[in-house]
């Protein structure tokens, strides 16, 4: 949440739908809000995103741009993708609530904010990406974090991995699928 919340819209590459992650947004009662560095220098990374993801970000922008105006001087203007109304950066609690209150309000499960970043690391593994780029894209400082972690995610598509090759060496279905089309074939004759 602290990399979400450390977005500012000069990370984004509006173009080729690059979105950096560069810092993050903290809060301590001394310091009040401040900007630091991500946990590890592997944290700072960039990723290219879908239109549609891009297009919402438009669409945050433009609404952020609205209440700027309408808040005139009352606006702080932080740069950040996510703030409160007033422009100010949000507390690190926000969008925990936020999701929370969605879910309840749809009636969908609620497991947490964090799930969602588990939900992208599973879908990735389970999409046969490369462990290195999955743990490029978590900004994992070292590829054994990333499997220690998803072990299970990984597990689970190497299996499938495994039903895949079965699957292509099982020659006992090939030859009765071969002898039904040439059955069907002779028949057809």
């Amino acid at each position: 949440r602290g990399e979400m919340l450390g977005l500012e819209w000069k990370d984004i590459d509006w173009e080729d739908n690059i979105i950096s992650v560069r810092r993050t947004s903290n809060y301590t009662k001394a310091k009040g809000y401040y900007t630091d560095t991500t946990k590890t220098r592997s944290s700072q990374r960039s990723m290219k995103f879908p239109d549609f993801v891009i297009d919402l970000l438009r669409e945050l922008k433009e609404d952020q741009d609205r209440q700027a105006f309408l808040m005139g001087t009352k606006w702080t203007n932080t740069d950040r993708l996510f703030v409160k109304d007033t422009g100010e950066p949000m507390f690190l609690c926000m969008p925990y609530k936020w999701l929370e209150k969605l879910c309840i309000r749809n009636g969908l499960p609620f497991h947490g904010l964090h799930s969602i970043r588990h939900f992208f690391a599973s879908s990735l593994i389970h999409a046969n990406v490369d462990v290195a780029a999955v743990s490029s894209a978590l900004g994992h400082s070292a590829i054994s974090t990333t499997t220690s972690i998803y072990l299970h995610a990984f597990q689970d598509a190497n299996a499938r991995a495994s039903e895949a090759i079965a699957a292509v060496l099982d020659f006992s279905k090939k030859k009765k699928n071969d002898t039904d089309s040439n059955g069907l074939q002779d028949i057809a004759s």
